[in-house]
C-alpha cells in the first residue's frame, strides 16, 4: 500500500475523497471551508497514524492554509478514503510546531 497522504491526496484530486457526517458538523461549527481543507491535504505533513481506527486505518494530517490558518485533518484511507474531522491545534495541546503533542502530566 502507498503512503496514506498519498493515497488521501489522490482520492482528492480524483474527487472521491468523502466526508463523514461528523466532519462536516465540525467543519460548519469550527467555520472551516471546503478549500481550506483540501489545501492541508495537498500541501501538509502526515504526523501521525491510526492503525485501528473505528473508520479503518487514518492518519492526521497538519498544514498551514495560504491565510496562515493551521489546521489538522484527520482521515481514512483504506477501504474507504474519508475526512473523519478537522480542527484547529490548540496550543494547551500542541506545542507551536502544531505537529508535536505536548506531553501531559
Amino acid at each position: 500500500m502507498s503512503e496514506p497522504i498519498l493515497i488521501i491526496q489522490k482520492a482528492l484530486q480524483d474527487r472521491t475523497l468523502k466526508y463523514t457526517k461528523h466532519a462536516l458538523l465540525r467543519r460548519i461549527e469550527r467555520e472551516i471551508i471546503h478549500s481550506e481543507i483540501e489545501e492541508v491535504i495537498m500541501t501538509g505533513e502526515q504526523i501521525e497514524d491510526y492503525p485501528k481506527d473505528k473508520y479503518g486505518p487514518s492518519c492526521l494530517i497538519s498544514g498551514r492554509t495560504a491565510k496562515h490558518r493551521w489546521l489538522h485533518v484527520q482521515c481514512s484511507y483504506f477501504p474507504r478514503v474519508m475526512v473523519i474531522t478537522v480542527y484547529e491545534p490548540s496550543l494547551t495541546e500542541w506545542l507551536k510546531d502544531r505537529k508535536t503533542r505536548r506531553k501531559m502530566s
